[in-house]
């Protein structure tokens, strides 16, 4: 079985693969400063609850956390009984990443691009709801060729909340309708209808950019929340990421 991890700047996605079938999830929120001996008791601790630990036979982390990144690639040897596979230079993807500075690229877009290129017809835009929202061009030719890079959904609400005096932290999720009807509708709509609306907006551009058919995958924590008000998006695939890992991963063992 096959531990994969996805280290984001909010929330870190963990998943086990038995074969090509992901059969556990879960997610925890990221600290940055955490040591390796709190990462082993964490991981321990989730994997102890399936009765996972011995069945592990390999791992694959992407992480945009160079701290995490450092305390994993400590622990990582210890939980499982095989390679471990961290998604940095050097690592094989499959894919050309055609932009400026490749090293530039996170770990975690270039893992999506991976999943979404296997998985999906080309040329494919995934749009990855997180700390940011990123949007990430795979073209034809299955070449990373770039991307957007905009405030996340939560960004915005902390944003709004640090720059005003009478605004409140509000629940992410869409009110019945675009016009508010109190302060949290009013907020929410503009959050969530608004995030929808730019969405839809650059995939608009881009699609230009692209000149043809393109397939528009939505990925990451809040997918789930933004995607169902964009018309642009064609999949939700919640678990992009820890695909990518787990091809990745096969490809460098």
């Amino acid at each position: 079985m096959l531990l994969v991890i996805d280290i984001g700047n909010t929330e870190t996605a963990i998943g086990v693969y038995r074969g090509e079938e992901l059969v556990h999830t879960w997610r925890v929120g990221t600290m940055g400063r955490r040591t390796a001996d709190e990462y082993r008791l964490t991981l321990r601790g989730i994997l102890d609850l399936e009765q996972l630990q011995g069945d592990l036979t390999g791992a694959s982390l992407a992480s945009v956390v160079p701290a995490a990144t450092a305390a994993l690639r400590v622990v990582l040897p210890d939980l499982v009984g095989g390679p471990v596979t961290i998604v940095e230079t050097g690592i094989k993807t499959g894919i050309r990443v055609a932009v400026d500075n490749p090293r530039e690229v996170g770990a975690d877009r270039v893992v999506n691009a991976v999943a979404a290129a296997d998985r999906y017809p080309l040329p494919v835009i995934v749009v990855d709801f997180g700390t940011s929202s990123n949007f990430d061009v795979i073209d034809t030719a299955g070449n990373y060729v770039g991307g957007v890079i905009a405030p996340g959904l939560a960004v915005s609400l902390e944003a709004l909340i640090d720059r005003t005096a009478a605004l409140r932290r509000v629940e992410l999720v869409a009110p019945p309708s675009v016009i508010g009807t109190n302060t949290v509708t009013a907020i929410q709509s503009g959050l969530v209808y608004g995030h929808a609306g730019f969405v839809d907006g650059i995939v608009e551009r881009m699609r230009r950019e692209l000149e043809g058919e393109v397939t528009v995958v939505a990925t990451g924590g809040l997918a789930g929340t933004i995607a169902p008000h964009c018309s642009s998006v064609d999949e939700v695939d919640e678990h992009l990421t820890l695909f990518g890992l787990r091809l990745v991963h096969e490809m460098n063992t």
